[in-house]
């Protein structure tokens, strides 16, 4: 059965996933039917090292009515247009996975007419059709909206400070009447019957009662693991990186408008810039580089001066088995964690929101509602774990252990399939409601030197002279969107412009 009148809504852990949380129902719900509490200690810190996210979390600003520029200007954010892949194919290779598409579909998706064209002569270069590509190899950035109304949406995400996008929606959510309790929770109590979590108690004693609880506690996983034992499922094999080292350091040059990603001896290294400082890591497997080896090579890599001592966060990659079991959901870190190379852990986060909203229980909490909601999760850490060991799979390089051991390993079925159909037919067998489409899947192989040997027949049935217009004005249009862009620095200032000048 399971508790009657879900009313009382409890989360446990702050941060960027326990904030989201918050800030979420009680805009959905109100305070005035629900009570909504956060329980967080100052002690205990979070993971957040600067945040790169996908386009999707601008559908979460919107859901809360955040103001765009002003929640860049309190989290000193910058836009991104995608990420740059430098050396994942080979030493010295460049490629860029934008987001947004390339060219225009035509009956088929446009990726079939630029194998076409490519194949009877024309450039290599894929970016050629895409705005994203163009404006950031240029250091461009601008909202379409606002420089030509008239022209085609391009597709932008956002860096910024984890910390600082904690607290901003902690001021947001307790606008809202959410309820903050700091402490360090010292037990957790069980309906002796139903097994459901019925309450937790503070170190000052003080304890709070709920009847839904999401568990956000990071990688503890204090409700969901410790005290429910749910089980981890291990993706260790597939997806080998287990540390990351983490450090900021002083921004040297202008804003670039993208993430950059770039393959090392045993991982890869990150590069977010924000408007006050740059955030860099190294992810990598311990099995073939040392911490204390990575810390050294972080710094040395760095390109301005470090602001901290690099920090070493240990993790293994999976999921629990079961992300709502009784009456706890987990989010964030504590329901599972992959590696950052796609930037899709906020996305993670705001999906189990959406998905807890969608099967969000009146009076009481049911199986269906639970297993709907662990289905729908697990299909979408399923969708992005496939793309991820795409990018370890497909590559020349093995000239480290640990990139031999990529290069050679044994995949899921499901990414078997699609690499097969990818390289025979460019159809990378994208289902409707998976998070990365067609021109993901073809950026990230075609730019780890994986090109399909056909292309689908419709793309073969303009005539050619037609095919040929279309194809110039299509690149013509891609440049121009680019060209009208500001530099992304000045349109920065000009737009939203950190009200602070130093990190808090």
């Amino acid at each position: 059965m399971g508790t009657a009148n879900i009313r009382r809504l409890v989360i446990v852990g702050g941060g960027t996933a326990g904030w989201m949380a918050a800030a979420a129902l009680s805009k959905v719900f109100g305070t005035q039917n629900y009570t909504i509490t956060l329980i967080e200690s100052d002690e205990i810190g979070t993971v957040g090292v600067g945040e790169a996210t996908i386009p999707t979390i601008q559908e979460f600003n919107k859901l809360l009515e955040i103001d765009e520029n002003q929640f860049m200007k309190e989290t000193n954010a910058s836009f991104k247009l995608g990420i740059r892949f430098i050396n994942w194919k080979r030493e010295g290779s460049d490629y860029f996975h934008p987001f947004g598409v390339y060219g225009v579909d035509m009956n088929v998706n446009f990726t079939h007419y630029w194998m076409r064209y490519h194949l009877a002569g024309g450039s290599g270069d894929f970016g050629l059709f895409n705005p994203q590509t163009l404006a950031a190899r240029m250091n461009r950035f601008g909202r379409m909206a606002e420089i030509n109304p008239k022209a085609p949406n391009v597709n932008y995400a956002f860096h910024f400070d984890a910390s600082l996008y904690a607290k901003f929606l902690r001021r947001h959510s307790e606008a809202r009447g959410v309820i903050r309790h700091e402490g360090k929770i010292t037990s957790v109590s069980q309906h002796p019957e139903s097994g459901d979590i019925a309450s937790v108690t503070l170190e000052n004693g003080q304890i709070i009662t709920g009847d839904l609880f999401i568990d956000c506690s990071g990688f503890r996983g204090l409700l969901i693991e410790q005290t429910l034992k749910t089980g981890h499922e291990d993706w260790s094999q597939w997806l080998p990186c287990n540390r990351a080292v983490a450090v900021p350091c002083d921004k040297v040059s202008g804003i670039t408008p993208y993430t950059t990603s770039t393959a090392r001896e045993a991982g890869w290294q990150w590069r977010i810039p924000l408007q006050h400082r740059t955030g860099n890591g190294y992810v990598f497997c311990e099995s073939y580089l040392s911490e204390d080896k990575a810390m050294d090579l972080i710094v040395q890599r760095l390109d301005g001066k470090p602001q901290a001592e690099p920090r070493v966060i240990r993790f293994t990659t999976g999921h629990r088995k079961k992300q709502w079991n009784r009456n706890v959901i987990a989010m964030g870190l504590a329901s599972g964690f992959l590696e950052p190379l796609e930037s899709t852990s906020i996305y993670l986060v705001q999906e189990a929101i959406m998905k807890l909203l969608r099967y969000f229980p009146r009076d009481q909490i049911t199986e269906s509602a639970r297993s709907s909601f662990n289905r729908d999760m697990l299909f979408a850490y399923d969708d992005v774990k496939d793309f991820l060991i795409a990018h370890y799979k497909v590559t020349e390089r093995e000239e480290t252990p640990f990139w031999a051991y990529c290069k050679h390993m044994d995949v899921p079925d499901s990414l078997k399939a699609r690499l097969e159909s990818f390289e025979r037919h460019n159809q990378p067998l994208v289902k409707a409601d998976e998070l990365f489409k067609e021109a993901s899947w073809f950026a990230v192989l075609a730019g780890q030197g994986l090109m399909p040997k056909s292309y689908h027949p419709v793309a073969d049935l303009m005539p050619v002279d037609e095919f040929r217009w279309r194809i110039d004005k299509i690149k013509e249009g891609s440049a121009g969107l680019a060209n009208a862009m500001p530099s992304h620095e000045s349109y920065i200032t000009k737009v939203c412009a950190s009200t602070q000048l130093v990190s808090v």
